[in-house]
Parts: structure tokens; C-alpha cells; sequence
């Protein structure tokens, strides 16, 4: 029997075990950005992403003990947390109806999105606005946050200086990200972060974030994404003017001429956008050369949209769903681009599409949610002004881009601050009693068995079919008939991969087709394992027209012309105007 004096200590040793669990796996995530996995399918998500929710996975189970055994570490209400619960909880329900819910929910890896990370992300928000709140951590998170950004910039520097290849080829500079436009987005936010601390903080710390600071631009810059450099503009101009408005004599003084400054660049830059010098540098001319008619592609997916959300204007199509709408919406117009499109390359349009138009006014209203927070909170001028100017960046380049995990990241986390800004104690859940010696020696395990589950069920598979998705694309030893055996296992591991298997499995199984030093036998049975995956994907998202277009594929390479040619009816049944199935059609009745 434990005494009074040991279930104290007992209870104490089991809240310091999962606080610092908790902490652990909040500091480790910053650190995420520099992460990529040869060894997995699509290496700059797919690592990034596995880990973050296996982190995100760990804290959430201690920090259920933490939160049992303290009240202090509890969530707190705030408009910005009920509006973050309400579109977790709207987009569980319109993925839910997608019209591929287990994509919806699970994504793929290519993406790494869908209600999965949305989820995880949302509990990041609650653990690290709870946690980091009270402890009065944050400036040290964003502190790690930045010093894992530094350590980007000097990989960027590298790349610049020819020291590591650009991932993308070209000379727009990508870093651990393999991206420009995401590593563009990343910098956005780190930009706003460090010019917040370097106004609050003194001596070397300041010198070193302005010199970090100078780094972030120089790398964006270079990244030539043009959305996020007139994002950073126009955010500079904004937190200047709102600078001006607060401050003191001195202050305006400084914000006046910085806003002058900017005003003249701008101007400037306009005036001799036409110039020699300007249309010499890559960059300079990419941003000059911006135009009405160049934006036609964005324009025409963003009308597709609109007519899609039409036909489902409550729950739209779930995540990962705008490829109906592409499917069924194509403008012929569209035939010198890429062939697919899964994205609207629009964030707000992509919140419609997902989880129609309530989805899309619950994001708006987090947004605005979290700028009148820190506007009615007690925050230092700087933190409420770079942070706001933080968001308005994000939200001009959001525009043209879609998100990644590491726009979600900093978007999430500066969220948790503005809820805790103002936010006040959820009295029903404060009523709950605190958890003594004996329920937490129940509690805990508990939790672990589940954190363990929850790593597992929620990764482990999908991460090995990932990696072994890489063999069975790579050459290796045994040769087609060892990548065969490694397709097998990566559709038989349950990942939520399988539609990427299936697809690189009927693409490799034509080149086997195709090769002569491939035996029969082994043709026939690469064709025919292809034929029946396929089969199976088919079943799972029959509305899918790129589905159907691969199905055809792989049944014309074994011969099947008559199951081809129904299944190309079918892809032009579901896009009726897309050219690509006519000439698939046409070389089928010309065999």
C-alpha cells in the first residue's frame, strides 16, 4: 500500500514523464523541415509527414495524462478553437460523403493531407496552445522553429552556390522541401517569426536574427515564386502601416520611412519593369512579366471549381476530390497542360471544393477568428503586427498555391496563440477531478497501449508499402522478377498507398511488356497481377476517369482490346471533353 507522502510522488513522477513527452515531441517538430526519406515514395513528403503524426500521435497520449493529472494543461475556449473543432469536425463529415471517402480521409502519398492530417494538426494546436501556454515556452519553440529554418537557408545558400543540386533542376531553389513554391510558403512565415523577435529581442540575439532574416529573403527570393515574394511585399506594407498607427513618435517615424521605402521599390521596380536589367534576372522577369492572360490555367481551374461546388454545395467533393471536378468540368482549353490536376491551386477554393461552402466560410472566420484575437489580447505590439502580417501573407499567396505540412505547421501554431490570447477556462471541463495515484496507474498504461496503436495502425503499414513501393520502381537485384515480388508486398502491407501502387504497377508492367529480354511468362504474369490491382482500385472509386483511362491501359497491353475499349467509354463518359481518351479510343479501334 503506497502512503499519502509516496502516491504524491508517484502522481508528480507521472506528470513530469508525460510533460516532458509532450515537450520532446513539440520541439522535435521544427526540426521535421529538414527531413527526407530516400528510402520511401515521394522522399520530401512522405518522411516529413509520417513522422509528424507519429509525434503528434505520442504527445496527444501523454498529454492526456498530463491533462488528467493537472488542470492548468487542460483546453481553454476561445472563437478560434470552436471554429478550428467546427472544420475538423465539417470536414470528418464531407469526407465522410466524398465521393472517395477513403481517400478523402486518408490521402495519398504524394499529397499527405486529407482528414488524417487535419486531425493531427489540430491536435498539434491543442496540445501546443495548452502546453507551451502555460509553461511560457513559446518564444523557445519559435526560437528552435528558426534556428531549423537557419539550417534550411544554409542548405538553399548551398544550392545557389552549386554546392547541392536543386531537387526541382533549374535554378529556382527548393531545399529539404524538393518545392520552391512550398519552401516560398515555409519562408513566409519563418520571415514574420524572426522580424518579431529580432524587434524583441537585444545584443547578439538581434544581430543574428537580422542576419537571419536577410538570409530568408535573399532564399525566397530565389525560390521565384511570385505569389509568396508580392505576398511578403504587400505583408511589409501592412505591418508597416499598422506599426504606424501604435507606436510612439519614434516608432511612426521609422514605420513612415519604412513604408515610403517600400512604396518607392515597388514603384520603382513598376516603372522599369520593361528594362534590360530587370528582364536579365530570372526572378525580376518572372514577377514582371505577371499578367491577366498568364493567370488563364488558375482562372479556368477556378471556374471548374465553382461549377463543381455548384452540384455539391454542402459537403463538396471531401479532400482529395477535386480530380471529379477536373474529370467532369475539363475545358478542353486545358490540353498544352499537365494532363491532371488535383489540386485549384487556390487554398480557399480548395476549402470549397473539399468541404463546400461552409468549410470555406469556417476557414475565413479562423483566420479573421485569430487576427481580432491578438487585437483584443494583451500581446506586445510586435508579436500582434508580425503575426498579422504573417497571416496576410499567407492568405495573398494561398491565392495561387496549395498548402503542405509545413505551411500548416506555423499556420496552426500561431492559431494556438491567438486562441490562448483570448482565451478563458472551459468550466465543465475544469470540473472534471484530478486523477489520483491509483486512476493514473490505470490511465497510463492505458494510453500507452493506445499511443503504440495509434503509431501503428496509423503508419507502420503505410510506411513500409512506401518503401516498398521505391524497390519495386528501382532496379535491383533479381531484376523484373524481384520488383514484381516487391509490388506484391507493397499491395498486400494495407497501406492507404494503393492507388500510386497500382499506377506505377500497370506503368511498370507495360515497360516489362515492352522488353524483349523479358521472358513470357513473366510478361504474363506482370500483366495480369496489374489487370487485377487495378481491378480492385476501379471497384473502390468507379467515378475515378483516371482510373479508367489506366484500366484501358493495361488491358490493351494484355491484349484485351474489347475490356480497353469499354473501360476508355467509360473515362469519356465520366470527362466527356477531355481530348487524351478520344486518341486512346482511336488507337484502340485502329488495333
Amino acid at each position: 500500500m503506497v502512503g499519502r507522502g509516496g502516491a504524491y510522488y508517484t502522481v508528480r513522477i507521472m506528470k513530469k514523464a508525460a510533460h516532458s513527452i509532450v515537450l520532446t515531441a513539440l520541439f522535435a517538430i521544427p526540426f521535421l523541415v529538414l527531413y527526407v526519406s530516400g528510402s520511401m515514395y515521394f522522399p520530401f513528403i512522405t518522411g516529413k509527414g509520417f513522422l509528424f503524426r507519429i509525434l503528434i500521435e505520442i504527445a496527444a497520449s501523454a498529454y492526456v495524462v498530463l491533462a488528467l493529472a493537472d488542470k492548468k494543461y487542460r483546453p481553454r475556449f476561445s472563437w478560434t478553437l470552436v471554429l478550428y473543432a467546427a472544420l475538423t469536425l465539417w470536414m470528418f463529415m464531407a469526407d465522410l460523403f466524398a465521393l472517395n471517402a477513403h481517400k478523402a480521409l486518408w490521402s495519398n502519398y504524394e499529397r499527405m493531407d486529407g482528414f488524417v492530417t487535419l486531425i493531427h494538426l489540430f491536435v498539434f494546436f491543442v496540445i501546443a496552445g495548452s502546453v507551451l501556454s502555460v509553461d511560457k515556452l513559446w518564444r523557445k519553440w519559435w526560437l528552435t522553429f528558426l534556428s531549423a529554418t537557419g539550417l534550411v537557408c544554409v542548405y538553399s545558400l548551398m544550392q545557389l552556390l552549386g554546392s547541392i543540386q536543386i531537387h526541382q533542376g533549374g535554378v529556382r531553389v527548393d531545399a529539404t522541401l524538393g518545392n520552391a513554391a512550398y519552401l516560398a510558403a515555409y519562408l513566409l512565415f519563418a520571415l514574420a517569426i524572426t522580424l518579431w523577435h529580432a524587434v524583441e529581442s537585444k545584443g547578439w540575439l538581434r544581430y543574428t536574427l537580422g542576419v537571419l532574416a536577410v538570409a530568408e529573403l535573399v532564399v525566397l527570393f530565389y525560390t521565384a515564386t511570385r505569389g509568396a515574394i508580392l505576398g511578403v511585399v504587400g505583408a511589409a506594407v501592412l505591418c508597416a502601416f499598422l506599426w504606424m498607427i501604435g507606436a510612439g513618435k519614434k516608432g511612426q517615424r521609422y514605420a513612415l520611412v519604412a513604408l515610403v521605402s517600400l512604396l518607392v521599390v515597388v514603384g520603382g521596380f513598376w516603372v522599369m519593369r520593361d528594362s534590360a536589367w530587370v528582364r536579365s534576372e530570372p526572378t525580376l522577369a518572372r514577377i514582371s512579366s505577371i499578367t491577366v492572360s498568364e493567370g488563364h490555367t488558375r482562372f479556368t481551374l477556378w471556374g471548374m471549381a465553382a461549377e463543381g461546388v455548384m452540384k455539391r454545395p454542402l459537403v463538396g467533393y471531401g479532400h482529395e476530390g477535386f480530380n471529379y471536378i477536373f474529370n467532369t468540368y475539363y475545358k478542353p482549353s486545358l490540353y498544352g497542360q499537365e494532363p491532371w490536376f488535383d489540386r485549384a491551386h487556390n487554398v480557399f477554393v480548395d476549402w470549397l471544393v473539399s468541404g463546400g461552402i461552409p468549410a470555406f466560410l469556417l476557414f475565413i472566420g479562423l483566420l479573421v477568428s485569430a487576427v481580432l484575437a491578438l487585437y483584443r489580447s494583451e500581446v506586445s505590439r510586435a508579436e500582434r503586427i508580425f503575426l498579422t502580417g504573417a497571416i496576410a501573407a499567407y492568405a495573398f499567396q494561398a491565392l495561387f498555391v496549395f498548402d503542405n505540412l509545413f505551411t500548416y505547421i506555423p499556420l496552426a501554431a500561431i492559431l494556438a496563440m491567438a486562441h490562448v490570447a483570448s482565451s478563458r477556462p472551459f468550466k465543465q471541463i475544469d470540473r472534471l477531478p484530478v486523477l489520483g495515484t491509483t486512476e493514473l496507474n490505470t490511465v497510463a498504461p492505458i494510453m500507452l497501449v493506445v499511443g503504440i496503436a495509434l503509431v501503428w495502425a496509423v503508419n507502420i503499414p503505410s510506411m513500409r508499402a512506401a518503401g516498398d513501393l521505391v524497390h519495386a520502381i528501382s532496379g535491383i537485384p533479381g531484376g523484373p522478377q524481384a520488383n514484381l515480388d516487391y509490388f506484391k508486398k507493397a499491395v498486400a502491407d494495407g497501406s492507404y498507398g494503393t492507388q500510386e501502387i497500382r499506377e506505377q504497377l500497370v506503368s511498370y508492367a507495360n515497360s516489362v511488356a515492352a522488353n524483349p529480354s523479358a521472358s513470357n511468362q513473366l510478361k504474363d504474369e506482370f500483366v495480369r497481377f496489374a489487370i487485377s490491382e487495378m481491378g480492385k482500385e476501379v471497384e473502390r472509386a468507379p467515378l475515378d476517369a483516371r482510373l479508367r483511362a489506366q484500366y484501358a491501359l493495361i488491358y490493351e497491353t494484355g491484349g484485351q482490346y474489347d475490356k480497353a475499349l469499354e473501360q476508355v467509354n467509360e473515362a469519356i463518359a465520366l470527362s466527356p471533353k477531355k481530348q487524351s481518351f478520344y486518341l486512346q479510343k482511336a488507337n484502340l479501334l485502329a488495333s
